[in-house]
């Protein structure tokens, strides 16, 4: 374990001047400006939700984003998580040492509230960069650069980052999987009984043609990051592009897919980001007439066609259960979207969920081909 990561700080995102990212983060999922940096051609907006942060890059300076690298990527993504570590320089020597890249060396910065010292190593995740953050002079509001930006009280639908996907290409989730246990510490976290780390969780399509493969990495014990979800396609005959081989055709290769965002109550955030105009993936019809879904809707004390109404997926057995909601991308070619989670008791995924989120997005797929390229806002 060469940089055991602490705590997930933030997750940066790099897009074009005038894409209204930052906007649609407040004015559809309630997040709320934290802080602000303008210069070297880059405007850094940092926006936080309970303990979930963003930082959005805008533009394309000369040179690097504070604490991120600049991809270069020919489309607006996710592509920097960004991990507190006890001692940022040792953690970038370890990781050079390993054969890691570091295009961003150790670099200090201070101003009047402390100082912090970052370094940038690329991943073997396609656009992916990782932040390696040391912060423990500062006692800022974010990050030394950045000035606060006041703001309101957000609605409170999100409370932490949940877990973080990422869309690989077939048959690299192992090697992925011993490079995050290797260079930060992750381990295997089982979805299923006796599951193979080697094997994951596989969830084939309803037609048995094609499906997923999930395998889930969690964190050093004591620390405070978010699981880390490795999912590609199963080979098999499909009737198109399923959703990771559409982002990774759409993204130019891999990426983080999606973010899931642990809301205390779903219900409420999914009815405050439909009112705000957020577009919500609308699961199958089916789902819901699936024989004892209903049943298992009522024991978790829910009412099955309010949750059919918002499109909320829920999972579990044995009175443990999650419940899910996926957005429609945040970018026009259709690849990053956000999903909101609460779980009673269930630390899974909930296999359920992850074929009918299979379909729906299969669907949604459909119609964009159809119909063309739908935004979220």
């Amino acid at each position: 374990m060469a940089a055991p990561a602490r705590r997930l700080c933030h997750v940066a995102f790099h897009v074009p001047a005038g894409l209204p990212l930052a906007w649609d983060l407040q004015r559809l999922f309630g997040f709320q400006p934290l802080a602000m940096r303008e210069a070297d051609g880059w405007r850094q907006l940092a926006l936080r939700s309970g303990d979930a942060v963003f930082l959005v890059n805008e533009g394309a300076g000369p040179g690097e984003p504070l604490y991120g690298l600049d991809p270069h990527h020919v489309v607006p993504s996710a592509t920097n998580l960004c991990f507190d570590v006890a001692d940022a320089g040792a953690a970038a020597r370890a990781l050079e040492a390993q054969g890691c890249s570091v295009p961003v060396p150790p670099v200090s910065v201070r101003d009047e509230h402390g100082a912090a010292t970052y370094a940038v190593v690329s991943s073997p995740a396609g656009n992916l960069s990782l932040t390696l953050l040391e912060r423990t002079g500062f006692c800022g509001p974010f990050l030394p650069g950045f000035r606060p930006v006041p703001s309101a009280p957000g609605p409170g639908w999100v409370s932490h980052v949940d877990h973080l996907t990422l869309a690989c290409t077939p048959s690299s989730s192992p090697k992925l999987m011993r490079w995050f246990h290797d260079c930060l510490g992750f381990r295997h976290l089982p979805l299923s009984p006796g599951e193979d780390p080697e094997l994951g969780l596989e969830v084939a399509a309803e037609s048995g043609r094609g499906g997923l493969r999930l395998t889930a990495l969690q964190a050093p014990v004591g620390s405070d990051v978010p699981t880390l979800v490795l999912a590609e396609s199963l080979p098999g005959v499909t009737s198109g592009q399923d959703q990771v081989e559409q982002f990774l055709a759409r993204n130019r290769g891999p990426g983080l897919q999606h973010v899931g965002l642990y809301t205390p109550n779903i219900m409420q955030a999914t009815e405050g980001v439909a009112g705000a105009g957020g577009q919500l993936l609308t699961p199958p019809e089916a789902y819901y007439q699936q024989p004892g879904k209903k049943q298992q809707i009522l024991a978790a004390g829910h009412e099955p066609s309010l949750l059919a109404r918002q499109g909320v997926l829920l999972d579990g057995d044995g009175g443990k259960f999650l419940l899910q909601v996926f957005t429609k991308s945040l970018f026009a070619e259709d690849t990053f979207f956000l999903e909101l989670i609460q779980r009673k008791g269930a630390t899974g995924f909930g296999q359920g969920n992850i074929r009918a989120l299979w379909q729906s997005v299969q669907e949604h797929a459909a119609r964009v081909q159809e119909g063309g390229c739908s935004r979220l806002s």
